[in-house]
């Protein structure tokens, strides 16, 4: 591949450039077609000496076409590079609406993807994603949703601060996608074929050497009218016999070879992944499946380009009288049958390395742009945070907040008045784990958790379809958690507003029953409430803390601090904000 331009500044200037280039190199390719045509007719109706000149404009005409597509190339990677700046902005600002949302990857019974906005609008998938393919945001999205390993984590966290330091290779690599990538073919689809053995045989090994030099001895000879015309008609219907041996071979390669774009964001991909030097181990790992000896991995795709090429073009109008003539489907036929020998299991493996390697990008790309920086480090047993705040709020407007939770303190009960930042809080931390555990950096000046795995409740909801109210919801996710729990795991939950559907004495009752089963256990967390009445357990069991977000009241507003502070809250806001609200009290019937 002729190396690409892949600076991301001046994006306009050298646009216009690129595409002036290309446009000069469209009319000289369209002048030298028409000396061409005009150089073939001499040398059929004056002297056979025009031919030398007719291979000349035909090698001109090729090279004119090579350097047209590069320039359209280039064209295409400036445009996906100004789309890159646009979406990185608007990532930074957090202005986030224009993004593909991955709503389709929220998932209600997850044990805490549905409660972190993790997926759907303004969500960390919209932040995180900069894949190109299907299988790209897929496997990105199973990434977030995956069970905590710090193993794995820590050996991410080196490859992706490694990709952040090379904006460059991340740029090439998104912008290559963005211009070419498309998902018209599965790869499902062609790559069972490239696994499918093609068997060639003597008779077509022997048609594809006959058939080029008989085609070319009949026409000499019938040029210099040593045999008659006729012969072309017989030997056509021979050619047809052998022709019609390869036709479906060859037609449901050309219907499964993916199309020249496809091809081509895999050449171009892997020809930069071939040059670049790593030092992770996490990606010289996967790296050393493209770093095949004898060929290159991207010129593997060249030699499928062109076979693809011949053969999804065998029914044009200037291909079929070559065909006949010089029985060129046998020879096409034979060194498809070359290379898939040779070739098709490893070229097979390749797409799905790449897909991984769209997830590395990604994540380079989220840390690069808008990565929080953090450092994470090593807890034996909780949760411990300094300075933590929430990737979706623009760092304006985000607070940060220190926390700890541990085996001593394992059960904070967080309490506050509406709208003060509880459920904001609760899901700062959720979040901040999700990203720990892509191998991402914190948004926090300090973070780090041991091997927990992370489990919430807060969004649950009715369900008139499955006759499921919000409070039966509820129980089902505590229940779950309360499984897992007597299972022996080590969770770290976030449960919100707790039994929030049910009466005031019954949610006190049932809410302090469950955390005492839930003292004796494995598991530690954070459950907010409105009852006050709970923040009494701090007293009797030394397992809970209390915390608590205030709010300050004023004659015609409330403001908020949103900072944590140890204690249980002493006020709350809900009377004042219905009088906001417009509900007038006291007044008499």
């Amino acid at each position: 591949m002729k190396g690409f331009d892949f600076g991301n500044s001046n994006l306009l200037e050298k646009l216009k450039a690129v595409k002036n280039k290309a446009g000069t190199l469209s009319f000289l390719r369209l002048i030298v077609f028409v000396v061409m045509g005009g150089l073939f007719v001499l040398s059929v109706s004056d002297s056979p000496i025009w031919i030398f000149f007719f291979v000349i404009a035909v090698v001109a005409f090729i090279g004119l076409i090579k350097k047209y597509n590069y320039h359209k190339d280039q064209e295409a990677i400036y445009v996906a590079l100004d789309h890159i700046n646009v979406f990185r902005e608007k990532r930074v600002s957090r202005q986030l609406k224009d993004l593909e949302p991955g709503e389709e990857y929220q998932e209600k019974n997850h044990p805490f993807s549905n409660d972190l906005d993790l997926f759907g609008h303004h969500s960390l998938f919209q932040l995180v994603n900069h894949t190109v393919s299907q299988k790209g945001s897929d496997a990105l999205a199973a990434g977030i949703k995956s069970d905590f390993d710090l193993k794995k984590a820590s050996a991410y966290r080196k490859a992706i601060a490694e990709l952040a330091t090379i904006p460059h290779f991340l740029h090439a690599m998104e912008s290559i996608g963005i211009a070419f990538h498309n998902d018209e073919k599965s790869d499902a689809g062609w790559i069972t074929w490239l696994h499918e053995e093609e068997r060639g045989n003597k008779v077509i090994s022997a048609a594809a050497f006959l058939g080029p030099a008989g085609g070319l001895t009949l026409a000499l000879l019938t040029y210099l009218g040593i045999v008659p015309g006729a012969l072309f008609g017989i030997w056509i219907l021979i050619g047809m016999f052998f022709l019609s041996m390869v036709f479906w071979r060859l037609k449901k390669a050309g219907e499964s070879i993916p199309n020249r774009n496809q091809l081509k964001t895999y050449r171009y991909w892997l020809a930069i992944l071939e040059k670049q030097q790593f030092k992770s181990p996490l990606l010289i790992e996967r790296q050393s499946p493209f770093l095949t000896k004898g060929v290159e991995a991207s010129k593997l795709f060249d030699q499928l380009d062109s076979l693809g090429l011949w053969i999804q073009n065998r029914m044009n109008l200037l291909y079929i009288p070559l065909n006949l003539i010089f029985w060129t489907d046998m020879f096409l036929y034979r060194r498809l049958v070359a290379w898939k020998r040779e070739y098709a299991n490893l070229v097979a493996d390749y797409p799905a390395h790449l897909v991984q390697w769209e997830v590395l990008v990604s994540l380079g790309a989220f840390e690069n742009e808008v990565g929080g920086k953090g450092a994470v480090i090593p807890v034996s047993r909780g949760l411990y945070g300094k300075e933590v705040s929430h990737p979706l709020l623009s760092p304006e407007v985000a607070v940060p907040n220190d926390f700890k939770i541990d085996e001593e303190r394992g059960i904070i009960l967080l309490t506050g008045a509406n709208m003060s930042g509880k459920t904001t809080f609760m899901r700062t931390l959720g979040i901040n784990c999700v990203l720990v555990n892509l191998g991402l950096s914190p948004f926090a000046k300090e973070f780090g958790f041991s091997e927990f795995q992370l489990y919430t409740s807060m969004r649950n909801t009715d369900n008139l379809g499955e006759s499921v109210s919000s409070f039966y919801a509820e129980l089902s996710r505590i229940k779950l958690l309360i499984d897992r729990i007597e299972k022996g795991e080590e969770i770290f939950f976030l449960l919100d507003e707790i039994l929030k559907g049910t009466n005031t004495v019954d949610r006190i009752a049932g809410s302090e029953a469950l955390i005492r089963q839930v003292a004796n256990s494995n598991a530690y967390g954070i459950i907010s409430t409105h009852d006050i009445e709970l923040a009494e357990l701090e007293n009797k069991m030394g397992v809970v803390l209390n915390f608590s977000f205030h709010s300050e009241i004023h004659d015609q507003n409330i403001d908020f601090d949103y900072k944590l502070k140890q204690g249980a809250c002493p006020s709350f806001n809900a009377h004042k904000l219905m009088e906001l609200m417009g509900i007038r009290f006291g007044q008499e019937k």
